[in-house]
């Protein structure tokens, strides 16, 4: 599975976690400059996308949103944590059960 991580400047612990998750390749945006992130279209072959809300606006979710609906790719939504990013992509693939992800956030 290919995944596009959006927002934050180091997603290391993240990147590993997803690999973990069965992830193949893990592109990363950072967001600093809203207008690019905007403007870039979301790679061809992408299969899931993860939105790191805590850095990123109102706008930008919204264009990337539309976007992954579309095109019919899953999209996770979370905040920094890698335990919020780890649960989110269980609840969003049904894998709770696997992994034990029963947490409320």
């Amino acid at each position: 599975m290919s995944v596009l991580v959006i927002g934050a400047d180091e997603i290391t612990p993240i990147r590993a976690v997803l690999y973990d998750l069965g992830a193949k390749k893990v592109e990363h945006w950072d967001a600093r400059n809203e207008n690019r992130v905007n403007r870039k279209p979301i790679p061809t072959g992408t299969q899931c996308i993860v939105m790191l809300t805590s850095f990123l606006n109102h706008n930008t979710m919204k264009k990337i949103k539309t976007e992954a609906k579309k095109r019919k790719i899953p999209l996770v939504c979370a905040k920094r944590s890698v335990s919020c990013v780890y649960c989110e992509y269980c609840k969003v693939f049904g894998l709770g059960e696997k992994f034990k992800c029963d947490k409320k956030n």
